[in-house]
């Protein structure tokens, strides 16, 4: 692969979650091939910041309520740090945001798609995707975005339930968040009992809800050039979630969606999106239809899962075509499984118990991907084992309480 080493990578994120396996895979992807790689870290023992392919790491401990104007100043003095042009390769919709509406501040020290400044914010937003997608004929879970408490008073008489509560806006979610995450609502007295603390002007989204079992999520994993033209597309079936149906991939397979694939290409196309995209779908069985629920303008967390015959995934594609080398073509790898070892075990836990399976998974991986153990780069493993139990424990008391919260609300 002619990939150019005399120009770096920088793992760009803001806020504090330093357990992300997302960016030690890019690490690895990109250090692999010689390319000098380096990274934002919470402090100097995340996982990110012990790998062995990594350069050097530059401790920004950032919360996502900054100043544009400050996180801009601060990423301009990391690249006078490092000292030549860098691919920048953002983690989450906030810095994927940042560098869209400052590129040109940006532009000198670091190489990133040349997308619509105002595209990444609303593509992030869980409003502004679902008019994009009214616009442009994507099918998508029916929402409400409601502007206060009395219209969701309204809402609830009404509402189908269960339903979901997702944060609205990308920023917001660190600001001000009305969920933890993906929440599933079972009734108009949970719901009311939730909202009392959105405040007068409620942050959220209250979508329809697709029974899982009659549903199926997707993810799209993809690069698109400058010309919104696809250099790298997979198409995989999720497995398991944590928490369980609503949160992060915790397995997954490579799976060939011809239909799904054309679908993604065509939206971006419409569009004008150039960059990683990562992408939720949900088959729902009741009309035969693929819904988009999340699109995410960056690298996610997952993205390792897919690789072609060639070697490429979607890091190593914006990499190369950033620094105007030839993206290699091939098939995706199918069959192949990825596994996020401190989630999938609770997660298998949870699924089993609900009987629910995945029709389109395979029954036999082609080969499997760990998302924090590699024979080649075993400290970000470690470290992630030791930061784990803490904020474990803390996670699964969150879940429990609110767990409770419900009951207590839906037998009121």
């Amino acid at each position: 692969m002619a990939v150019d080493r005399s120009v770096p990578g920088l793992i760009v994120k803001i806020g504090d979650y330093p357990l992300h396996h997302g960016g030690v895979g890019a690490i690895r992807s990109l250090g692999r091939l010689g390319v000098p790689m380096y990274a934002i870290t919470e402090d100097s023992w995340t996982p990110a910041a012990v790998s062995r392919y990594l350069r050097s790491g530059f401790v920004w401990p950032t919360t996502g309520t900054e100043r544009a104007e400050e996180l801009v100043a601060g990423l301009l003095q990391i690249g006078r740090r490092i000292g030549r042009p860098a691919v920048l390769i953002p983690t989450d919709e906030e810095a994927a945001v940042l560098i869209a509406e400052h590129a040109e501040e940006l532009a000198g020290p670091f190489l990133f798609p040349p997308v619509e400044s105002g595209l990444p914010r609303r593509l992030a937003s869980k409003q502004g995707l679902h008019e994009l997608c009214v616009e442009h004929g994507v099918p998508s879970p029916a929402a409400l975005f409601p502007a206060s408490y009395e219209e969701i008073e309204k809402y609830a008489s009404v509402a189908a339930f269960p339903l979901v509560a997702k944060n609205r806006e990308a920023f917001e979610r660190r600001r001000h968040p009305a969920v933890h995450g993906t929440t599933r609502i079972k009734g108009p007295r949970e719901l009311l009992e939730l909202a009392k603390a959105w405040g007068p002007s409620p942050g959220v989204i209250l979508q329809e809800y697709l029974p899982r079992d009659q549903a199926e999520d997707w993810i799209v994993h993809a690069y698109f050039d400058a010309e919104s033209t696809p250099l790298a597309l997979f198409t995989g079936v999720k497995v398991r979630s944590w928490p369980p149906h609503a949160g992060m991939t915790a397995n997954a397979y490579v799976v060939d969606n011809p239909e799904l694939a054309a679908m993604a290409a065509q939206f971006i196309k419409q569009i004008g999106f150039c960059g990683i995209i990562d992408l939720d779908w949900r088959f729902d069985r009741r009309d035969g239809r693929y819904k988009l629920l999340d699109f995410n303008p960056r690298m996610g967390a997952q993205f390792r899962l897919f690789e072609n015959e060639a070697g490429i995934d979607v890091v190593r594609a914006q990499h190369l075509d950033l620094t105007g080398r030839q993206v290699p073509e091939g098939e995706q790898l199918a069959g192949r499984r990825f596994i996020v070892e401190n989630i999938d075990l609770p997660a298998f836990a949870a699924y089993r118990r609900s009987g629910y399976t995945t029709p389109h998974a395979p029954r036999r991986a082609s080969g499997t991907e760990l998302a924090w153990a590699a024979r080649d780069d075993m400290k970000p493993f470690f470290t992630m084992l030791a930061r784990f139990v803490r904020p474990g424990v803390r996670h699964v008391r969150q879940l429990w309480r609110d767990r409770r919260r419900a009951a207590a609300a839906a037998a009121e």
